[in-house]
């Protein structure tokens, strides 16, 4: 057999962004891209044609992100293991190129700045390094460094490049503002520091004008600093004439008719202000907190007016923060903020922490959701029969539809409190059902989110795994107590017809025949089992010393294949559960999930590793392995069409691949014929199911193949649908989809 070369998996695109980096999202200079970090990928989006671009290079979590004032670079840092230094890459944004690179930081990059004249790069190493950096970009070498502990002070979080002078940079952190002057022929840093006297501040975010005056600092104490630079009026002199000095600590102006304790005079922000952006030339900025709140505010300067009213005042203890901003309008994105930018069309970006982007229309403030995604682990991943446009994520307390073509959410269902663990779509494409760790099985609608039925104490250590049959009348489900059951469901509510005994840990997965009378299940005992769900007898077992993560069976149904902790990927006979072979289908880590093309010529498989990988079945070696997911990988899922695979990870990353291979799946069937091997007759009977279903529903039957492309619904169960079966769940076991504005209405 010829030496097959394993290539790079192609990706796609990427859904969400992570909202975790101080100002992560940042504008483009040309006003059309969007650049954010996602796993181990720096993103550029095009907001007009939504097309994406990668800059690929680094191999951990994004902690820092900075484009370069003409746009022409990008960098980026990392988080590294402890006890290793940290990477930072520059790319050149129209090549998609590495300029450069260089690793001075150990374990974190807490920062990174272009200096204004893209000459220089100043980077801010982590709590574990102490240190600030200059890379000079053209020269491709570290030119200096220095220490950026103070011993008064705490760690510093925060680089910002002034805008006129090429040599001078502001680093700010926990009660500590430092103004930094480059010295390039001597190759050192001096510093000065801003003297808070007894004021103590921990800066979040810096903002500093056009001229060099000011620099207005957030704080955690919810108000803001501002601070003169002490720059000449000569723009050709590096150094300031004496070190920066504090103007004072502003907040805002209490609202009319709000009731304050005696002696507070200002309302500060809740938790925090963690990011501004200066709005004009006249000290009007946009604020973002950490409970939400983005607002613009104007400065109004009384400062004699106020000091005849403190003198009026009784206090014990003088309050440093003074009243000056008066908000003009204001919104709520209901997360902290981290990012803010402006566009020219007077629309606001914003980034959360729960990596999701609002626009904020500057006029009247209202505000648009435009991505979002999972801010933690992605459970299950499911695609509907014979349709590829949408597919189903399962993480914490939510179900999620994804729209394939516009990366957009299109139908959250929340459950508050509850963890989903699986998630798949009835054959017919009318049903969403979903397992939970509550013990519940809950089925929903596919495009308005609402709940048809609830199967109530399915499981005693939750719900672990679910599989239904093509005829949508049979449901199985594993728990963590190590059962499988056997249902019979009939689109408002789940009866109980067997219970299987036989693994004694919990199910990871299950798998059905195409023909619907067996099914394999996947145990962390170590046991895999083939089950006559007819008879509701045991037909055959599989033991490996490993936690099996993974069974299915191949589309012609001679042959089973297994993942699990092992690192091996396992080829059985069904017929008899008789080991034909094993791989390995990872050098250093777990199989977490693995899925078959329905032709079975190649299998994919996602790993602990990190790594997603393409193989072809017969020969068992890998053809493509995709790098980018910043954390392990959860589930990888091939479309339907064979045209793309979908994998997720443990810190909510979605990444769509181009499938390699050219697509040979099988002529898609519709949604009403008959499976391949069923009677005439079952067929009859099956139809006829389906037609009394349809009669008894006094609703209109929603399907996934119809659901729109630019909808946005949020459904939530406000008592976690505890109301049981269809007609008590209409009356009140869901709060009511919220039907967003769409994208398309902002642009």
């Amino acid at each position: 057999m010829e030496e097959i070369n394993v290539k790079d998996l192609e990706l796609k695109s990427l859904i969400g962004f992570d909202g975790n980096p101080l100002n992560g999202l940042i504008l483009h200079p040309d006003g059309v891209h969007l650049i954010y970090p996602l796993g181990t990928n720096v993103t550029t989006y095009n907001w007009s044609t939504k097309v994406q671009r990668f800059f690929v290079g680094l191999t951990n979590i994004i902690s820092a992100v900075t484009v370069s004032s003409t746009g022409k670079y990008v960098a980026a840092g990392q988080v590294n293991y402890m006890g290793f230094r940290s990477p930072i890459i520059i790319w050149d944004f129209q090549t998609g190129e590495v300029v450069t690179n260089y690793e001075s930081h150990m374990v974190r990059v807490e920062s990174v700045a272009f200096s204004c004249c893209e000459q220089y790069l100043i980077s801010l190493g982590g709590i574990d390094d102490g240190s600030i950096i200059v890379y000079e970009i053209e020269e491709k070498e570290v030119l200096c460094g220095s220490s950026s502990v103070k011993s008064t002070a705490g760690i510093s979080t925060v680089l910002k490049a002034v805008n006129s002078r090429n040599r001078c940079f502001v680093m700010a952190g926990d009660n500590i503002l430092r103004l930094w002057t480059l010295n390039r022929e001597q190759r050192n840093l001096q510093g000065l520091d801003t003297s808070f006297a007894k004021i103590k501040r921990k800066i979040l975010c810096t903002e500093i004008d056009r001229l060099d005056e000011y620099a207005y600092c957030g704080t955690s104490t919810g108000d803001v600093l501002k601070i003169k630079l002490n720059f000449p009026a000569d723009l050709a002199v590096q150094k300031p004439s004496t070190s920066p000095t504090l103007v004072g600590c502003f907040a805002k102006y209490p609202k009319p008719g709000k009731k304050q304790p005696p002696g507070i005079t200002v309302e500060l922000y809740s938790r925090g202000v963690t990011s501004l952006r200066l709005y004009g030339n006249d000290g009007t900025m946009i604020v973002g907190s950490g409970n939400g709140v983005v607002e613009l505010v104007r400065q109004k300067v009384q400062l004699k007016q106020q000091k005849k009213h403190y003198k009026k005042v009784e206090t014990r203890l003088a309050a440093p923060t003074h009243p000056l901003l008066v908000t003009v309008l204001s919104a709520n994105v209901e997360s902290t903020v981290t990012s803010i930018q402006l566009m020219e069309n007077h629309t606001v970006l914003v980034g959360t922490i729960n990596c999701e982007l609002f626009t904020v229309s500057v006029a009247t403030f209202a505000v648009t959701r435009m991505f979002t995604c999972h801010t933690s682990a992605v459970f299950d991943l499911a695609f509907p029969r014979d349709y590829s446009k949408v597919f189903a994520t399962a993480s914490k307390n939510d179900v999620r539809v994804w729209s394939v073509d516009t990366l957009q959410e299109l139908l959250r269902v929340t459950v508050p409190n509850c963890s989903c663990s699986g998630v798949l779509f009835s054959h017919d494409g009318s049903q969403i059902i979903s397992s939970w760790n509550d013990g519940r099985i809950r089925s929903f609608t596919p495009e308005s989110g609402r709940l048809l039925y609830t199967i109530h104490n399915c499981h005693n250590n939750g719900v672990s795994a679910i599989a239904i049959c093509k005829d949508g009348m049979k449901l199985v489900s594993g728990g963590g107590d190590g059962q499988v059951r056997v249902w019979q469901v009939n689109g408002t509510n789940g009866t109980l017809i067997a219970v299987l005994k036989e693994h004694k840990g919990a199910v990871t997965s299950i798998d059905l025949h195409r023909l619907g009378h067996e099914a394999i299940t996947s145990s962390a005992d170590g046991t895999c089992i083939v089950w006559d769900i007819v008879r509701y007898t045991r037909l055959t077992i599989m033991f490996s010393s490993t936690v099996f993560t993974s069974a299915m069976y191949h589309p012609n149904s001679a042959q089973l294949l297994t993942s699990g902790t092992n690192r091996y990927v396992g080829f059985w006979e069904a017929l008899d559960g008789s080991l034909i072979r094993e791989i390995e289908g990872s050098a250093v880590a777990a199989i977490n999930s693995l899925d078959i093309t329905p032709t079975g010529k190649y299998f994919v498989t996602g790993s602990s590793d990190q790594t997603v990988k393409v193989w072809l079945y017969n020969e068992g070696v890998p053809t493509h392995v995709g790098v980018g997911h910043a954390g392990v990988v959860t589930n990888v899922r091939v479309s339907p069409d064979g045209q793309y695979l979908v994998s997720t990870s443990v810190d909510g990353g979605i990444f769509l691949w181009c499938f390699p291979h050219d697509p040979d799946t099988p002529p898609p069937s519709s949604r009403c014929s008959a499976v391949s091997g069923v009677s005439a007759g079952e067929q009859q009977t099956i139809r006829s199911r389906q037609l009394s279903l349809k009669k008894s529903m006094s609703v209109k039957k929603e399907n996934i193949s119809d659901i729109s492309s630019g909808q946005k619904v949020i459904s939530v169960l406000e008592d976690g649908g505890a109301a049981g079966d269809g007609d008590a769940a209409k009356a009140g076991g869901s709060g009511g989809p919220r039907i967003c504005k769409s994208s398309s209405s902002i642009r």
